[in-house]
């Protein structure tokens, strides 16, 4: 039997990648087929990625990417000068390679950005907050900031996995993500190059092309549940980071352990200081810092002061430029903003509770 010449397997492997970026493109821009890939075909994938990448004690993600940028940066050389090809195959078969990466990301978790929002999801309205909305949730909100501070910050990460994938769990029915599934608990991994991180002030990530997500080894113990339940949303399909900033603050804030429940009110408070001014007058501002407990504002200081001592600011600008096109090229039109959305949700959340309690009995 004739075994198949190498261009007759080059052909078919192209074949093989134009039909996989056709149906990639295809469920980005045809109705619903997002949704399904959401529902039925990503909660199997992110399985079996997250069980094969949870044999290794480090992020294999990480890796991967390292190893990708040098390999695709090299190859065009190595198949030049080595192999004797020309420069437009040498450098086709880096763009080859980049096109299969390109796929493997939306298969692997991409496509979680062709889902239908929040509001979808949940069903619950959407509203515009007006002044007054925005300060009658910051007054709740400050009062339960205060009241849950603690100087103890550091959690056991046995105890943190537990607690917040079961807050997950018990969200999961009425607000649109995914539970966590299957009695092996997801593992959190320490990003590989958590100094390069902090640099461009990056404290996690979710890693699509094996399903794992990573906390900055540097996070401090403040921030660290919240942002550990932050990336896990993602892991469950959670692509906006305003959606996942909301699901990081109400499983977190629903806890039963002082460091945990602290962390999660704590992460919101730059987006309420955000917020407020940009809406609220200078006295009203400055009454609203004033209202809260000092030795959080200390802490939240603190920890801003911590990660601005690691920030590069030229790494920086150009990894949030970077990132920048990325979240608008995935359909997240507010970019980084995006991440203060979760005010919004949360009112509209807060709303949508208050208007479905039950009747108090007269």
């Amino acid at each position: 039997m004739k075994k198949p010449s190498y261009q007759h397997l080059r052909r078919a492997r192209l074949v093989l990648l134009a039909v996989a970026l056709t149906l990639v493109v295809l469920t980005q821009i045809v109705p619903g087929w997002g949704d399904t890939y959401a529902r039925t075909v990503y909660p199997h994938v992110a399985g079996l990625l997250s069980a094969l990448s949870g044999l290794a004690p480090f992020a294999v993600g990480d890796l991967f990417i390292a190893l990708s940028l040098v390999g695709v940066a090299s190859y065009p050389f190595y198949a030049h000068f080595a192999r004797k090809k020309t420069w437009i195959r040498a450098w086709g078969g880096s763009a080859e390679y980049l096109a299969w990466v390109y796929v493997w990301f939306y298969a692997a978790w991409g496509l979680n950005y062709a889902q239908a929002g929040f509001y979808e999801r949940t069903h619950i309205e959407p509203v515009r907050y007006t002044e007054a909305d925005f300060r009658d949730f910051t007054r709740r909100y400050v009062s339960r900031l205060n009241e849950s501070y603690t100087a103890l910050t550091a959690v056991d990460r046995d105890l943190l996995c537990r607690d917040v994938v079961e807050g997950y769990r018990q969200i999961a029915p009425a607000l649109g993500i995914h539970a966590p599934s299957g009695r092996r608990l997801p593992r959190v991994k320490t990003m590989l190059f958590s100094s390069l991180a902090s640099r461009v002030g990056v404290k996690g990530s979710m890693g699509p092309f094996f399903c794992e997500f990573t906390v900055n080894g540097e996070v401090p113990p403040s921030e660290y549940p919240a942002t550990y339940a932050h990336e896990l949303s993602h892991l469950l399909g959670i692509s906006n980071e305003g959606e996942a900033n909301f699901y990081a603050y109400v499983v977190c804030t629903r806890s039963r352990v002082d460091a945990i429940r602290f962390s999660g009110y704590l992460s919101l408070l730059p987006h309420v200081l955000n917020n407020a001014y940009r809406l609220l007058d200078s006295e009203a501002y400055a009454a609203l810092c004033l209202d809260i407990r000092p030795e959080v504002m200390q802490l939240a200081q603190a920890n801003q002061a911590f990660w601005q001592s690691r920030y590069n600011a030229f790494v920086g600008r150009i990894q949030s430029s970077l990132y920048e096109m990325y979240l608008k090229g995935n359909r997240i039109a507010e970019g980084q903003k995006s991440y203060s959305q979760v005010i919004g949700l949360l009112i509209a959340y807060e709303k949508s509770a208050a208007a479905h309690a039950p009747a108090p009995i007269s």
